[in-house]
């Protein structure tokens, strides 16, 4: 099951405390203090891990606790740190603190084997042999260690990605997907197939080869959250190249290419500035004879309004799939 999204609650381990001990031993009955210090509490620590790629692990598990540090002892003996609690967070995961009303991003996971540390542990309180002073040869006190408070915190996992695919429902990018790579997706005749992203690697040559995620369809405002557009359009942030697939059978394809960039623009402005690649899909569904009049009609009003060039595609018959291949992978290298 793919999960993008937990809320967990996290607490780093206490400090131990320091010890209050005199050394007493034959033939030195007034050895002085060696009471040790305490341990550190163990932290709350992210790592990424290439090998996982959902927070299902988070969805149902809320709680999270590290090891508290262990006293300190007579005989100067200091108590043994507590184990850190390490998460394993698959790549692109933000972590968000929730502090009453605010929301703080305090990591950002993108590389693997990557390590924060999002809650630190409490310090150790200091025994009493460190507080000996010449006018007090004898302390009977020590420092208790640092106590800890729960977290709340927040994942929000974003594909890693170099293409994103963007279109409306059904407008054949699970069908491209699954051709293009060994991605399996779900593929029907019927809007909103694709409920969750989904990757795939296509490869360009022997050496060459990008990864490109299929994104649940976008409708008008998406960027409003209407059709958990919030939950899919975030997975289009991290890509570097855009391809916007448009059925051919649209009745306004410009309009359609006007909407999904809107969309995208609304929700993260940034996103508009990304490059991208505008594709006639389904062309398999146009008769043959008809095909060549309602490209060139198609093109010249892309190529009027928007000064771009649209590459026609079918998946289904596998036609310009080796050239948009191509054709992405030199945008990405140019990036």
């Amino acid at each position: 099951m793919f999960i993008d999204y937990a809320q967990v609650r996290v607490k780093a381990g206490n400090g131990g405390d320091g010890c209050v001990s005199f050394r007493r031993e034959k033939f030195v009955p007034k050895g002085g203090p060696d009471g040790g210090d305490g341990g550190r509490g163990g932290n709350i620590v992210a790592h990424g891990d290439e090998n996982v790629n959902t927070l299902l692990d988070y969805r149902y598990n809320k709680l999270f606790k590290a090891e508290n540090g262990k006293h300190g002892s007579g005989g100067k003996k200091a108590g043994a740190s507590g184990a850190d609690t390490v998460l394993r967070l698959p790549l692109g995961t933000e972590v968000f603190r929730l502090d009453s009303e605010k929301r703080i991003k305090i990591a950002d996971i993108t590389h693997h084997n990557e390590r924060i540390v999002i809650a630190r542990g409490g310090r150790g309180g200091k025994g009493n042999s460190n507080f000996a002073t010449p006018t007090n040869q004898a302390p009977r006190h020590a420092t208790p260690g640092k106590q800890t408070q729960e977290v709340e915190l927040e994942f929000v996992l974003k594909l890693m990605a170099d293409v994103g695919l963007v279109g409306f429902p059904n407008a054949g990018k699970s069908t491209l997907l699954s051709v293009l790579s060994a991605a399996r997706p779900k593929i029907a005749d019927y809007e909103f197939t694709t409920l969750e992203p989904m990757l795939g690697v296509v490869r360009v040559s022997d050496y060459q080869s990008f990864v490109m995620a299929d994104i649940p369809g976008i409708i008008e405002g998406a960027h409003l959250g209407k059709g958990l557009g919030h939950q899919f359009l975030r997975h289009i942030q991290r890509t570097s190249v855009l391809l916007f697939l448009i059925d051919v059978s649209t009745p306004d394809h410009l309009s359609a290419l006007r909407t999904l960039r809107a969309e995208l623009y609304f929700y993260d402005a940034f996103m508009d500035k990304k490059p991208f690649l505008v594709v006639i899909s389904k062309l398999d569904t146009v008769e043959e004879t008809q095909r060549q009049p309602v490209l060139e009609q198609i093109s010249a009003l892309f190529r009027q309004t928007f000064k771009v060039e649209v590459m026609p595609i079918s998946a289904v018959s596998q036609y310009n799939l080796e050239e948009l291949k191509h054709r992405l992978y030199k945008l990405l290298k140019q990036q």
